[in-house]
């Protein structure tokens, strides 16, 4: 790529940037990048950009810090993880991430289309995640902000998989805002420790998952509450409420929905270890029926 400069005007379908990118259409938003679908020159792919804009940053060098954060992401090859090709800080510190386009749909949307998920479909779409998950912990990578915006599925009873991975963990690191300082991630789906301050980490990647598991399970969040002190106080609870109580209408198998709860308790002692082990719950749990 061109280390050169972007501005928002620049930033339209039918432009082509970088002297490589040709802009085809607008794409999700994750409220600090602008994402496009772009035909890549260097061999034609269709492909997917991402645009940090330099204001996010406090310079240049806070850009590359943050792009090189993000490069250990171009060494990733997982079926369930978007695949990164090149990150890469501009001049003027725009940061512009160069990715597969994600096949699908947002998780989100899919979950708009009806109430709740069958249980077997749940499991199909989540299993690769873990498998996924399992790996990028083993190499020292946190995704950091797992939600249904974060996941993309050809379907129902389709695999998910992960896009945006290692953004927030990046963003925070580069901000040098150290391991306590106020949430960076999506309240209804942070585990409580990044409401008082602690970094994303592992576990806080499977609190995400149990969580959205939890929403595609039910039709409804765990957490009570519309804002950032209410949902936090409902986190304080040891275990989260019971799918009965909060969806009764939703038939979900009482060992799954145990499976589930672990990875949703206040207490990290007493959540999943690993993703291996949330795997395992969940393998046990459908054995159970």
């Amino acid at each position: 790529m061109s280390t050169t400069s972007l501005s928002i005007f620049d930033l339209r379908p039918g432009n082509t940037i970088l002297d490589r990118f040709l802009l085809r259409a607008p794409l999700r938003e994750n409220g600090i990048a602008s994402t496009f679908e772009v035909e890549d020159a260097d061999g034609g792919a269709i492909r997917e950009l991402q645009v940090f804009p330099a204001g996010l940053f406090e310079g240049p060098e806070q850009a590359s810090e943050f792009a090189g954060k993000l490069e250990p992401w171009t060494h990733v090859e997982v079926p369930a993880l978007q695949q990164v090709h090149s990150v890469q800080a501009l001049d003027d510190g725009t940061v512009v991430i160069l990715a597969d386009l994600p096949e699908g749909q947002e998780l989100r949307a899919l979950m708009e289309s009806q109430d709740r998920m069958d249980p077997g479909d749940v499991i199909s779409l989540v299993t690769p995640i873990l498998n996924g998950l399992d790996v990028i912990h083993g190499q020292g990578l946190i995704h950091g902000d797992i939600k249904p915006a974060a996941i993309f599925s050809s379907g129902v009873g389709g695999e998910g998989r992960l896009v945006d991975g290692g953004v927030t963990p990046a963003m925070w690191a580069a901000k040098h805002l150290g391991t306590r300082t106020a949430l960076i991630g999506t309240p209804f789906y942070a585990p409580i420790e990044q409401f008082t301050g602690d970094s994303p980490d592992e576990l806080s990647d499977l609190y995400n998952l149990a969580t959205v598991m939890y929403e595609m399970l039910t039709g409804v969040l765990p957490w009570s509450g519309t804002g950032y002190i209410e949902v936090f106080q409902s986190k304080m609870q040891e275990t989260p409420p019971s799918m009965s109580l909060r969806a009764p209408d939703a038939e979900v198998p009482r060992a799954l929905e145990e499976a589930v709860a672990r990875g949703l308790f206040a207490s990290r002692r007493k959540r999943y270890p690993s993703a291996e082990a949330f795997l395992e719950g969940l393998s046990e749990a459908v054995a159970k029926g």
